[in-house]
């Protein structure tokens, strides 16, 4: 830290759902420190985080991770919590994917020359897509009553009923998303190797929370609510259309948690890399997460069977955290139904702004 200023945070992406939220975060404990937010704007909905930002103290500068001159107009700063990023896994499939290696490979260099020059420590928000599609869609899963479920004492290398660890195999293909990401985490590692630049990796899992624009291919928890609240269609899509298939959710600040433990003991957790979801305690199919926001919603809504999986698809991922409790002993606090319920009152309680948004 430069005695002759305060502690200075960068977050990139800080106008998105995730940026944002830590940015906030992050000030609310630490208001002695300058937490500024980087972004592009680039996201529909992203614009909706400025006003937010400002009355949370936090500055906001106007700028792009895939140009370095942004970046060096930022001036010095201690922390970046690398937050930016194209999340979309189906990215580059229609198209060219220029955009999702600029922002996401491309940029992380930028962000990591930023934060070589000026001295300063990382945490990089990578990602559960990193782990290759065809070993997971090989795991021996069973049809139950309302998810595909793992048979009793079914483990392999990297996972088991507890979840995907940081040693399932990693050979195979992930997608032009979760290849950039792999590819950041590598040039991540570089640089803590050969400039002894400070940096710790997670790979989260489905995050969600209030102020999440929710798009069927991100950001899909907050999408499902808002379609039962507000109306509109939803689809079962790939593994037969029934909607078992399972993911994990985390709430963001349950992630916040994890990074204020981490940012403060950077010595210790420096060149690590941590599987972070809400694990198997947190996980829900999407069959599941249709009964949470009817129950809520008060109604049901019909849903859609779309059976064709897709390119990039996967039938169940659920985070097996062990590795970042035992380092750190932190654990995801925040349940299903507490998640719902906070993303109901909140889509309840901002639907001028956000129905136009998110239907």
């Amino acid at each position: 830290m430069n005695a002759t200023r305060p502690y200075r945070i960068v977050v990139t992406g800080g106008a998105g759902f995730v940026g944002s939220n830590l940015a906030l975060l992050f000030k609310r404990d630490r208001p002695e420190a300058e937490i500024v937010a980087f972004d592009n704007l680039r996201r529909r909905g992203s614009e909706l985080a400025l006003e937010r930002l400002r009355a949370g103290g936090v500055r906001f500068a106007h700028g792009d991770v895939r140009n370095p001159e942004d970046l060096e107009e930022l001036g010095a700063f201690d922390l970046l919590l690398e937050c930016s990023a194209e999340p979309s896994v189906h990215a580059g499939y229609d198209g060219s994917p220029a955009y999702v290696i600029n922002t996401n490979l491309v940029g992380t260099v930028n962000c990591l020359e930023a934060a070589r020059r000026h001295g300063a420590d990382m945490v990089f928000l990578s990602t559960s897509r990193v782990y290759p599609i065809d070993p997971l869609r090989r795991l021996p899963l069973e049809r139950g009553a309302t998810r595909l479920v793992l048979p009793d004492g079914a483990a392999g290398p990297g996972w088991s009923a507890a979840g995907i660890s940081t040693d399932f195999p990693m050979p195979g293909s992930r997608s032009i998303y979760g290849a950039t990401k792999l590819a950041s985490e590598l040039m991540i590692e570089e640089y803590g190797a050969m400039y002894g630049l400070r940096a710790v990796i997670n790979r989260c899992g489905v995050l969600t929370g209030p102020w999440q624009m929710g798009k069927v291919d991100q950001g899909v928890v907050v999408l499902w609510a808002a379609r039962h609240l507000y109306g509109g269609t939803l689809s079962y899509s790939g593994f037969g259309g029934e909607g078992l298939q399972v993911r994990d959710m985390l709430h963001v600040t349950d992630l916040y948690d994890l990074l204020r433990v981490q940012v403060a003991g950077m010595d210790r957790f420096k060149g690590r890399i941590f599987n972070v979801g809400g694990g198997p305690e947190v996980s829900v199919s999407l069959a599941e997460l249709t009964a949470l926001c009817a129950e809520r919603a008060g109604r049901s809504i019909p849903i859609a069977a779309s059976p064709e999986t897709r390119a990039a698809d996967i039938p169940w991922y659920v985070t097996d955290n062990a590795d970042v409790t035992q380092a750190t002993g932190w654990r995801p606090r925040r349940t299903p139904g507490a998640i719902m319920d906070e993303l109901f009152g909140w889509l309840d309680a901002n639907r001028r702004i956000l129905e136009p948004i998110l239907l």
